[in-house]
């Protein structure tokens, strides 16, 4: 199968809501996609797998597989939800991703770029720092289920 990565549509919401139920605990909602879309500062892409050369897809394999999103106010970027399907991690689905929207982003005018990741999120932290990402604060109990810090990184 070929991997896509394009800009999120409003058909892709479900697929799009099965990626955030299993990579988050406290999901966004089909109606929080829905507006998100809507804003002209908002960004938003997919990785979608398609059908081989010979046109054909096993019925199991998600359409969708990772997603990811960006809000840019004043030249400033804040990327939200970074996230790909836990069989489809390891392939380079994310960086992929926020390769694409860094620079579409940058194409657009967005000079700096920030984001939250939990602290204990190694891999995560890892791709972010590959990326040209730095550590720049914390914030406490940022998140729940489980209860963790968040980094704060900033690209700048």
């Amino acid at each position: 199968m070929k991997l896509q990565i394009r800009r999120m549509r409003k058909e892709d919401i479900p697929g799009v809501l099965q990626v955030e139920r299993a990579c988050f605990s406290e999901p966004w909602s089909a109606e929080t996609f829905s507006a998100t879309l809507l804003l002209p500062y908002a960004y938003y892409y997919v990785a979608e797998m398609l059908p081989d050369a010979g046109g054909e897809m096993r019925e199991e394999t998600p359409r969708i597989v990772g997603q990811c999103g960006v809000r840019d106010i004043l030249g400033e970027g804040e990327i939200t939800n970074v996230s790909v399907l836990p069989g489809f991690r390891g392939r380079g689905i994310s960086r992929r991703l926020l390769r694409m929207l860094l620079r579409e982003a940058g194409e657009r005018g967005t000079r700096v770029f920030t984001l939250e990741v939990r602290a204990g999120n190694r891999p995560a932290i890892a791709l972010y720092e590959s990326l040209g990402f730095r550590t720049e604060g914390v914030r406490r109990g940022f998140y729940e289920k489980p209860a963790e810090d968040a980094l704060i990184m900033w690209k700048r």
